[in-house]
C-alpha cells in the first residue's frame, strides 16, 4: 500500500453516496480531524450529478490550498467530475464507483 504525506496545508473532502448525507462521515471526520488533518464534508443534493459536482466544488474553492477528494458509493462519480478542477491533489474512492475514461466529462 502507498504511503501519503500528511500536508498541514491539503484539505480532506469527504462526498457521500446517495441516499445518505453528509452526517455518514461523522466518525471519519472525527478520527481525522483528532490526527491534525483539516477535513470538509460535502453536503450534495443529490437531485443530479451537476448539482452535487457544483456543490462539491463550492467546498473546494472555500478551502485554502489543495484538497484531496474523498467519494463513497455514488460519491465516487462526483468526486471523478470534480477532480477535474486545478484545486484537487488526487481522488480517493471508498467502495465508490469509477467510471470509464470514456464516461467522464472533459476537463
Amino acid at each position: 500500500m502507498a504511503e501519503v504525506s500528511h500536508s498541514a496545508e491539503t484539505t480532506i473532502v469527504l462526498v457521500h453516496g446517495g441516499f445518505v448525507d453528509g452526517s455518514g462521515w461523522e466518525d471519519v471526520y472525527t478520527i481525522l480531524t483528532k490526527d491534525g488533518y483539516r477535513v470538509a464534508i460535502v453536503q450534495n443534493p443529490t437531485l443530479s450529478l451537476a448539482d452535487d459536482v457544483a456543490a462539491t466544488k463550492r467546498i473546494i474553492h472555500a478551502q485554502n490550498g489543495p484538497v484531496l477528494l474523498v467519494g463513497h458509493s455514488y460519491g465516487g462519480v462526483v468526486v471523478t467530475e470534480a477532480g477535474n478542477d486545478p484545486q484537487v491533489a488526487g481522488l480517493v474512492y471508498i467502495a465508490a464507483f469509477a467510471p470509464d475514461r470514456e464516461s467522464r466529462s472533459p476537463a
